[in-house]
């Protein structure tokens, strides 16, 4: 292993009387793909959101690549290199596909107003740059013909490709998937899983929240459980699934949604 590159200890959060998180803790390896699951309620957005700095935790910490991040806004958590999907894809739908993956690369020169014009050939040269990695990225998840199509008319599985994709215009070191499963067809789901799979051996450590046990065991180098904001389980994937406390967690899921 090549160490921690992410590490969550002891983390609380409440709202309104109701304790979403007790006492998390969670550690990610460098390099690895790394699974949370857990039952509907279970905490798993509240931890995502809190760890790329949208929501902020009542306590504990947060270390990512040895430094403190609680406290952060979102926007330098990213450009430190931790950046996330979301489970609804919140691609700018009067935007072109292309339009959405530039707006996705950090510090451009052409986002502040004076340079824009005091440095016309660099801000050109760069955004010809910008331009060329975002479609290398969007031939990647096999979008590039529809780059100039906006990003309302993609199909659900599309956008939850476009959304990965955007992020990683941001150089990610690590990547939260907030359910990247959700909606998407078999089909669409196996060249995913292979696009994942891809990444990682690039490099890229990968975090993801996913209801689809199959995916998760098929990606998954280690597997946490939530359960009423704590860690039930974690370990191997296929050790954890075979845990009958995961069974009965999720059994007690299936029992309040027919009562």
């Amino acid at each position: 292993m090549a160490g921690e590159i992410l590490l969550v200890r002891e983390v609380n959060k409440g709202f309104g009387g109701i304790l979403a998180l007790d006492r998390c803790s969670i550690a990610v390896d460098q390099g690895e793909i790394v699974g949370l699951i857990g039952p509907n309620g279970a905490g798993k957005s509240t931890l995502f959101d809190i760890i790329s700095g949208f929501v902020q935790p009542d306590a504990g910490s947060i270390a990512f690549r040895g430094e403190e991040i609680v406290g952060l806004p979102a926007h330098r958590i990213a450009r430190m290199g931790l950046v996330r999907t979301f489970q609804i894809p919140r691609a700018l739908m009067r935007m072109t596909v292309l339009e959405n993956m530039m707006l996705g690369a950090q510090g451009q020169t052409g986002e502040r107003a004076i340079a824009s014009i005091i440095r016309r050939h660099r801000v050109e040269d760069e955004e010809s740059i910008i331009r060329k990695k975002a479609e290398e990225i969007l031939k990647f998840f096999d979008l590039l013909p529809m780059k100039d199509q906006y990003g309302g008319s993609l199909s659900g599985g599309q956008k939850k490709m476009l959304e990965m994709a955007r992020a990683l215009m941001a150089d990610p070191r690590l990547l939260l998937l907030d359910e990247p499963f959700a909606g998407v067809n078999p089909a669409l789901a196996d060249r995913l899983i292979q696009q994942i799979k891809i990444l990682k051996e690039k490099g890229l450590t990968i975090m993801i929240i996913e209801h689809a046990i199959p995916y998760v065991i098929a990606l998954c180098d280690e597997l946490y459980v939530l359960n009423k904001g704590s860690v039930l389980a974690h370990g191997r994937p296929e050790e954890v699934i075979a845990d009958r406390r995961v069974f009965e967690a999720y059994l007690g899921e299936a029992d309040d949604a027919q009562s």
